[in-house]
């Protein structure tokens, strides 16, 4: 078992970088995608403040379906394309919304969420889903987050079996 320590950070990338070396100490020697999936949204949404959600959506026959996470029930099924997470799995790229009504096409799951950052999981040029952080606050989220978060994704991808 890993013991985790309380993260004390000045900045957005001294937090994102402790993050992700807790979190490569938490993944080493496992390779299974549920589990791995499971601690690394509950690292993420007990070490960054003003979340109300951190999970998966994993691609499962041409659809992103809800995967581990932390916080309140979710929509289960999102189409490649709709929603931010479906729009960040489809053109493969990280998506910062400041402010979720602003979205066109937003999927409200949860109607206290207000802003939202989403990034893909690509593991050698394959989509396997998105990493999805939800805020009750407008404007949570911004460069520095979509930076770090990506860093927490490659620190993700390296310990799949395929990785």
């Amino acid at each position: 078992m890993v013991e985790l320590q309380a993260i004390q950070a000045e900045s957005k990338t001294e937090l994102y970088a402790a993050i992700s070396v807790q979190l490569q100490a938490l993944l080493h020697g496992e390779r299974n995608l549920v589990a791995n999936a499971a601690n690394t949204a509950a690292l993420l949404f007990h070490s960054l403040p003003g979340l109300n959600w951190a999970g998966f959506y994993l691609l499962d026959d041409g659809e992103l379906v809800l995967g581990p996470f932390q916080g309140k029930p979710a929509c289960v099924r999102i189409a490649l394309g709709r929603g931010v997470c479906g729009t960040a799995a489809a053109e493969r790229r990280s998506v910062v919304v400041q402010d979720v009504f602003q979205f066109p096409g937003h999927i409200a799951c949860d109607a206290d969420s207000r802003s939202e950052v989403v990034i893909p999981i690509i593991s050698n040029g394959t989509l396997i889903g998105v990493l999805d952080l939800d805020s009750p606050h407008a404007s949570r989220f911004d460069d520095d987050d979509r930076t770090g978060l990506e860093r927490v994704v490659e620190v993700f991808v390296a310990a799949l079996p395929s990785g």
